[in-house]
C-alpha cells in the first residue's frame, strides 16, 4: 500500500490543492456514498465535527445536550465549546452505549439534542433514541468516532439520525496520517452551514456571514483516506474474525464479562473491551508477558476535573463507574495474526485458571 500513499499524495502536490479541493470532494462523495447519506463534509478531527455540529444546529448557551460519561472526553468537550450544558445519564453495562431508560429522568425545556455515543464500535440503542428524540421534537447526533463500518438493522452508523460525527485519527478503523473528521446528513441546509462553519463562515471567498473556524480537511488526508476506505471492510472482517476468536475461547469464564453484538447491530470492533473485576491482577500478567492492552475509559468524564460540575450527584451513574473500573481492551487491530490473538487468550487462561 505504500506505493499507493506516495502516489496520491504526489498527486495532491503536484496539484497544489492542499486546503479543500478537489482531494476533498472525491473523499466526501466516497465516504457519504459508503455511509448512505446525502453529504459528508470534511473536517480537521472529530472533536471539531462534533462541535460545529452541535453549532450549526443552532445549539448554544441555554441549551442542553443529553449524552453518556463512558466516552473519550471529546464528546463532552464539544459540547461545551458549543456553549451547552452536558447532562449524563447512564449506560447499559452489556452494550457499553447510552440506557435510554434514563433519557426521560433528565429531560428538561432546556434539552435540544442527544449525542448517543457508538463506543468501542457498538451501536447505541438507537430505536428508542429516536423515539424519544421524536416524541420531544429533539436533535440527535450520532457521535460515531468509533464505528466506522458498523450498522444498526442494515443501515450504515452515520445515517441512523440528523447527523453523524466521525474521526479519521490514525488508530480508527478508517485512520488517516493526522488529524481529519467528517459529518454525515441528508439535511442540505446542515450541510450547507457545517461548509460555511468549517472555513470561517463564509459562504464565497471574502464574505463572511457567520462567525466559523478554521477547521478544512486538507487535501493530502483526504487522498490518504480515499485509499484506506477501499480496505476498510477488509479491516472489518478481520477485527470481527479476531473477537469471535476470543468470544469462543474465553466464553465460560466466569471472571470476564465478554463483549457482544446488540441484536440486529453489526459491530465495528473497534476496540475489543474485556469487563474484568479484578482488572489489575490480569494486567500485571499482560504486562510479565509483554501483552498490549488499553484502557477506555479508566476515569469517566464526570469525574474528569475539568467536567466534576456536570455530575448531577455522587453515584448517579454507577454502571458508567462500574464499568470504567473493569474494562480492559484487547489487542484486536486487522495487523493482528491469529497466533498473536492466540498469545492474548493463553495469558488470560494462565490467569484465570490462578484465580480458582
Amino acid at each position: 500500500m505504500q506505493s499507493e500513499f506516495l502516489s496520491a499524495m504526489a498527486a495532491v502536490i503536484d496539484s497544489g490543492k492542499f486546503a479543500g479541493g478537489p482531494f476533498v470532494e472525491r473523499f466526501e462523495e466516497e465516504f457519504a456514498d459508503y455511509c448512505g447519506t446525502k453529504y459528508a463534509i470534511g473536517v480537521g478531527s472529530g472533536t471539531e465535527a462534533l462541535w460545529l455540529t452541535l453549532v450549526a444546529m443552532g445549539i448554544g448557551p441555554g441549551d442542553e445536550v443529553i449524552t453518556v460519561p463512558l466516552t473519550f472526553v471529546a464528546t463532552v468537550e464539544a459540547i461545551l465549546l458549543a456553549g451547552a450544558k452536558p447532562v449524563f445519564v447512564d449506560i447499559n453495562p452489556a452494550t457499553y452505549t447510552m440506557d435510554p431508560s434514563g433519557i426521560a429522568k433528565v429531560l428538561t425545556a432546556k434539552t435540544k439534542a442527544i449525542l448517543p455515543v457508538h463506543l468501542f464500535g457498538q451501536p447505541a440503542d438507537m430505536g428508542r433514541i429516536l423515539e424519544i428524540a421524536s416524541a420531544y421534537g429533539l436533535s440527535v447526533i450520532e457521535d460515531a468516532a468509533q464505528a466506522h463500518g458498523a450498522e444498526w438493522h442494515g443501515r450504515k452508523a452515520g445515517s441512523l439520525a440528523d447527523a453523524g460525527c466521525f474521526s479519521f485519527y490514525p488508530g480508527k478503523n478508517l485512520g488517516g496520517f493526522g488529524e481529519g473528521g467528517a459529518v454525515t446528513t441528508d439535511n442540505a441546509d446542515l450541510a450547507d452551514r457545517l461548509r460555511m462553519l468549517r472555513d470561517h463562515g463564509q459562504k464565497r471567498k471574502n464574505q463572511h456571514d457567520a462567525i466559523g473556524w478554521n477547521s478544512r480537511m486538507d487535501g493530502l488526508q483526504a487522498a490518504v483516506l480515499s485509499i484506506m476506505l477501499c480496505h476498510l471492510e477488509t479491516g472489518n472482517r478481520i477485527r470481527k474474525h479476531h473477537a469471535l476468536h476470543y468470544r469462543k475461547a474465553l466464553s465460560g469464564r466466569e471472571e470476564l464479562m465478554l463483549p457482544g453484538e446488540s441484536e440486529g447491530t453489526s459491530h465495528a470492533w473497534h476496540i475489543y473491551a474485556l469487563r474484568v473485576s479484578d482488572r489489575d491482577g490480569l494486567l500485571r500478567d499482560f504486562q510479565t508477558h509483554g501483552i498490549g492492552y488499553g484502557l477506555h475509559y479508566p476515569v469517566p468524564v464526570h469525574r474528569q476535573p475539568a467536567y466534576r460540575a456536570y455530575a448531577s450527584g455522587e453515584s448517579a451513574l454507577p454502571l458508567a463507574e462500574q464499568c470504567a473500573d473493569e474494562l480492559v481492551s484487547l489487542p484486536v487491530g486487522p495487523e493482528l495474526e491469529d497466533v498473536q490473538v492466540e498469545q492474548v487468550i493463553e495469558v488470560i487462561h494462565h490467569w484465570t485458571d490462578k484465580t480458582l
